[in-house]
């Protein structure tokens, strides 16, 4: 059995730099399931993220069932909702909305999750998930009903981080949202992991190979890039 976490500690000890596609599985048919795997295989991709804020198909075990065979990399769920749960994937980052008030995210979905998740196979990693201002509402902020943190709000974002690290989180995700117009600033990225002892995920509004290197070079472990990559499969050629 995999052990997900620990190779993303490992990575973070050898200063290795990790790097997640996401795939909204609204947006993906299983027709194109394949072709996307293809052009996934091609990349530097060392991991799948698969979820998204709505998602109402029946296709998700299949979809990933795809990805899995195709790609060999490990497939972990960034779920939205419980419906999401999948026991096709590796594991599934277990995501505590810290940057909002809103209990369905902080703690409600997570209790509707737990038959599904004691039936599965999944590794279930706890993560702190931070909604950074992106320069427009995106569908975490809206289906969520929550406000982010405004983008150049440093040390609250380090104190809500470093909360998220005292609460027992194993990882922690600043995220400007899906299609965000600016990606979470670098000046934030180097504060928060300058201050955390966990690996730190960063996402949204990254479009270019230079700002995935940007990013990680401000100390992010694992870069996520998902709509540059749904916008042109041949990002990285």
């Amino acid at each position: 059995m995999q052990n997900l976490y620990q190779d993303i500690l490992r990575a973070k000890k050898n200063h290795q730099k990790l790097l997640a596609i996401l795939i909204d599985p609204e947006k993906v048919s299983i027709e194109a399931a394949v072709t996307l795997s293809e052009k996934i295989i091609s990349s530097p991709a060392t991991h799948i993220f698969i979820g998204g804020s709505t998602f109402s198909g029946t296709h998700l075990d299949e979809l990933i069932a795809i990805i899995k065979t195709k790609t060999q990399l490990p497939v972990l769920i960034f779920p939205g909702h419980p419906s999401q749960i999948s026991n096709e994937a590796d594991g599934i980052l277990f995501l505590s909305l810290l940057s909002g008030r809103n209990p369905e995210y902080l703690i409600e979905h997570h209790i509707n999750s737990v038959d599904a998740l004691e039936k599965s196979n999944l590794e279930i990693i706890p993560t702190g998930y931070l909604l950074i201002d992106g320069g427009k509402e995106t569908a975490v902020q809206r289906v969520s009903q929550t406000q982010p943190i405004e983008y150049g709000n440093v040390e609250l974002a380090y104190k809500t981080a470093k909360a998220g690290e005292f609460l027992g989180k194993k990882l922690i995700y600043l995220e400007a949202g899906s299609g965000a117009e600016k990606h979470v600033s670098l000046e934030m990225v180097q504060f928060v992991v300058q201050n955390i002892n966990i690996p730190l995920i960063v996402g949204g509004g990254i479009r270019s190979l230079e700002k995935i290197k940007e990013v990680h070079e401000a100390g992010a472990d694992l870069v996520v890039i998902g709509t540059a990559f749904e916008n042109n499969p041949n990002f990285f050629l």
